[in-house]
């Protein structure tokens, strides 16, 4: 028999609607739900009740270090993670940056509270147990299983904002798919460098270029307070060539500035040789980060700040998603 422990922390798939609006619960409606397959023992334990919006960096330390209590104790062979889905992608990858890759970790919510017409949320929780018991979900990294699709915590993203098929993998897909009773993998994921974290550091920031985007906005980001930056560059990743200036006094000042693009496929890469364009931001000494979106790279290096790494094996962690 598989033990699955279910950790809830709240969001849409713990709410009821009531006059066309959406309100948190006192006690969680999932807690009364039951997994009907005699080979799952299912264990609930609420670890906090707030929207997804609500969630900080802080909050997810503390579910990590839940999960990792869990793995150390052997007290489970799997872990199922309710949560809103605002930041659900966010929660995820945070604890697949610093949880070890031992046992399966999945993450779930849903689009319509628990009382809704065509709710969603029983179903996701349902499949993501029966993901979390799978044995072939181990070692695929964190999960998150929505609308009978099982996605890499890594790339997957929220695309909609209120459809049920919101969360998506652009350019590589889902690995894998939920059957009635029983998944199905189809594609592996390449390991990565595991950061155990025990504090957060702050003062990592995220910025999204636009057209004809202030010099004002980086230099307001010159401050003692701030310790990296990441940029949502335009295309490949390329910059107006009024910003180049404050950020090159940024990283003078030894401040990380992390380029991805603002593109919802596609990666970042330095191509255009040009004042702002990325051959010129790269020789400048801004790092290229490869298969993340702006958020992910954003905890990403305030993960690698808060873990102490040099310089050096920050930009070699910072380059890519499988660092």
């Amino acid at each position: 028999m598989k033990r699955i422990l279910a950790l809830h922390t709240g969001g849409t798939i713990s709410m009821s609607a009531s006059n066309d609006t959406v309100k948190t619960n006192e006690e969680n409606p999932l807690l009364d739900s039951k997994f009907i397959n005699e080979n799952i023992d299912l264990i609930n334990e609420v670890i906090l009740n707030k929207p997804s919006e609500h969630i900080t960096p802080e909050d997810m330390l503390i579910i990590k270090e839940r999960v990792k209590k869990a793995i150390e104790t052997h007290e489970c062979d799997g872990i199922v993670i309710t949560h809103g889905t605002d930041t659900l992608e966010e929660t995820a990858y945070f604890l697949d940056l610093t949880i070890p890759n031992e046992i399966p970790v999945v993450l779930t919510g849903a689009m319509r509270s628990s009382n809704e017409l065509g709710s969603d949320g029983v179903y996701n929780f349902q499949s993501a147990i029966l993901t979390a018991a799978s044995d072939e979900a181990s070692s695929k990294g964190v999960l998150v299983v929505m609308n009978d699709e099982i996605h890499t915590a890594r790339f997957v993203t929220k695309t909609h904002t209120t459809n049920v098929n919101t969360f998506r993998t652009p350019t590589f897909g889902p690995l894998g798919i939920v059957y009635k009773r029983d998944i199905k993998f189809f594609q592996e994921l390449i390991q990565q460098q595991v950061c155990d974290i025990d504090h957060l550091e702050k003062g990592v920031y995220l910025i999204k270029a636009y057209a004809g985007i202030p010099k004002e906005i980086f230099e307001a980001m010159n401050r003692p307070e701030t310790k990296g930056l990441v940029i949502e560059g335009l295309g490949a990743g390329n910059l107006p060539v009024e910003v180049v200036e404050p950020i090159q006094a940024l990283i003078d000042q030894g401040i990380p500035v992390i380029m991805v693009s603002r593109c919802y496929n596609g990666l970042a890469e330095p191509i255009y040789d040009y004042p702002g364009g990325g051959i010129d931001l790269e020789r400048m000494g801004v790092i290229f980060c490869q298969g993340l979106n702006g958020q992910k790279a954003r905890l990403k290096l305030q993960v690698a700040i808060s873990g102490g790494m040099d310089p050096q094996n920050l930009e070699k962690y910072m380059r890519d998603a499988v660092s």
